[in-house]
């Protein structure tokens, strides 16, 4: 119990000095997936995946900013303060695109997490 208040008081301190950063990549086939960022940052919608004409709306929680990656096409990125809103911001974008219904092993389109960890300055 005791390592655990230590490792969460240190992702304090490192949250606020350097930032943490999830790097998430688009993951497609055939259809390209359009990633729009909206709302000054805090809002993510993903449309035509799996060509499907709904529109994926991921509000990001608060304390997080989505912008897209200035050097990698098809790369989003999501930095924070808080390691564990970090986190979570990120895994609802990953399950918003989870694929239904079909063969997992065959469809592997969706947003998956590329590298993490605090933002190198």
């Amino acid at each position: 119990m005791l390592r655990s208040v230590c490792s969460h008081i240190s992702n304090l301190f490192e949250g606020v000095e350097k930032k943490f950063e999830y790097k998430m990549r688009l993951v497609y086939a055939h259809f390209p997936i359009n990633a729009n960022i909206v709302n000054g940052g805090k809002t993510l919608e993903l449309r035509n995946f799996l060509g499907e004409k709904i529109v994926r709306t991921v509000h990001m929680l608060p304390g997080v900013m989505i912008e897209k990656s200035a050097s990698t096409k098809d790369e989003l990125v999501v930095t924070g303060t808080d390691i564990e809103l970090t986190g979570r911001s990120a895994a609802l974008i990953h399950q918003s695109c989870l694929v239904k219904d079909k063969d997992i092993r065959k469809f592997l389109d969706g947003v998956y997490v590329s590298s993490h960890g605090a933002k190198e300055e």
